[in-house]
């Protein structure tokens, strides 16, 4: 079943230009424990092609090395060459905003500086050591075959966002939440005296972490969502260059989008996302300065990973998915474009997530939430996917049409 607003599609499917700008895991790939075992079906791969420059990705994983989503795509289709030849990898932006590729697999990352890059390799080697020392401490009884298989599923070695995952390790505790709070700030602790390290490198404003889900931020700080009974809260923490945030990366894409519709870069050819305003109303007034109404497609954003959890002063809200969604949604407001929110429950995957089926909208939105859903798939990736690729076949024989 999805909650869909009767005139959704009319909308989009007859609009100009429509630009899809989505989210990859818990959307269109279920989630899963380990990385390693990510799955996309060939249709979408099929479906995005049929859009062609209309659809953007827009993930915290990144698309090259071996967790890569690149590998994802040559595996389902069976083939290293293909992808390639047929420009049929997904386009768009990876780690939060820093690695840009097209169809074809080229890679770019402007903005970055090579002490960063050079920092970051050498994460997952300083993640290591102490990596055994807590789970020693957690878990005294485990020998060093099953820490080393462990290791290799919990420390993710990633070019641009090195991550510490918590699954792995959560399958030890089953419902044991005291354990995975315990596993929780462990590794939180671990990972701040890594942006500790880069500091005293010299690398004082390059990096942040950014933790999957969590309950908005504080002080510049994503606040990490603690396990409950019912919520088995944050599941992983990436270090990732300071800036590279997803409604930054909104910006970048939309830059890249009307260039190729006009030919003109309205934030510059070499715009990245370093050069992005900080906030969403400065971010929405630079886009109101810059471009053109005519020029502004109708966006719809597509997410799963959205938080809202009550406290004594009302709620806290985050998720990594949310502020490119309140963004997008916000720029349909102000230029009148239309924009569309789309909300992919991703409970059913292995990784526990509140259910839209179970209990409505608790635990990912509330009444005074300003982001608000126009489609909701309660049945996940599956049926987001069934969804997807019947709406790119209907716009690509539109566009045929419209062309003849």
């Amino acid at each position: 079943m999805k909650n869909i607003n009767l005139d959704f599609e009319k909308k989009i499917i007859n609009s100009k230009n429509i630009l899809f700008i989505q989210d990859l895991d818990g959307v269109c790939i279920p989630l899963v424990k380990d990385p390693m075992t990510r799955k996309l079906e060939s249709k979408f791969i099929f479906a995005v092609k049929n859009l062609e420059k209309e659809f953007f990705v827009l993930t915290c994983g990144e698309h090259e090395g071996p967790r890569g989503v690149n590998r994802i795509i040559e595996r389902s289709l069976k083939s290293i060459d293909q992808p390639k030849e047929k420009g049929l990898y997904l386009r768009g932006l990876a780690a939060c905003g820093v690695e840009y590729q097209d169809n074809n697999g080229n890679i770019s990352f402007e903005g970055v500086s090579k002490e960063e890059v050079d920092f970051l390799a050498k994460v997952p080697d300083l993640m290591r050591p102490s990596f055994e020392q807590i789970v020693k401490k957690i878990f005294p009884n485990i020998d060093q075959e099953e820490l080393n298989s462990h290791a290799s599923k919990s420390i993710c070695k990633t070019r641009f966002s090195p991550t510490i995952n918590f699954n792995s390790l959560f399958d030890l505790v089953r419902d044991d939440s005291e354990k995975r709070i315990i596993i929780q700030k462990s590794f939180e602790d671990m990972m701040n005296e890594i942006i500790n390290k880069a500091k005293s490198q010299g690398l004082k404003n390059s990096f942040f972490l950014h933790i999957s889900p969590n309950l908005g931020s504080k002080d510049g700080n994503e606040i990490i969502k603690l396990s409950s009974k019912n919520d088995i809260g944050s599941t992983d923490i990436q270090l990732l260059i300071k800036g590279a945030v997803k409604d930054s990366g909104v910006l970048f894409l939309l830059n890249k989008f009307i260039h190729d519709m006009t030919g003109k870069a309205p934030f510059g050819r070499n715009f990245n996302f370093r050069d992005s305003p900080k906030s969403i109303k400065d971010k929405v007034n630079f886009c109101k300065k810059h471009i053109k109404s005519e020029d502004m497609p109708t966006i719809i954003g597509i997410g799963d990973t959205v938080t809202s959890q009550k406290n004594t002063n009302g709620y806290s809200r985050g998720g990594s998915d949310r502020s490119f969604l309140e963004f997008i949604q916000l720029l349909g407001k102000e230029f009148g474009s239309n924009n569309k929110i789309i909300f992919v429950d991703s409970s059913s995957g292995e990784v526990y997530r509140p259910s839209t089926k179970v209990s409505g909208l608790k635990g990912i939105s509330d009444d005074d939430d300003n982001l608000k859903f126009d489609m909701i798939f309660q049945n996940g990736p599956k049926e987001y996917l069934n969804w997807f690729i019947a709406f790119a076949k209907n716009r690509s024989k539109l566009k045929n049409l419209t062309l003849n």
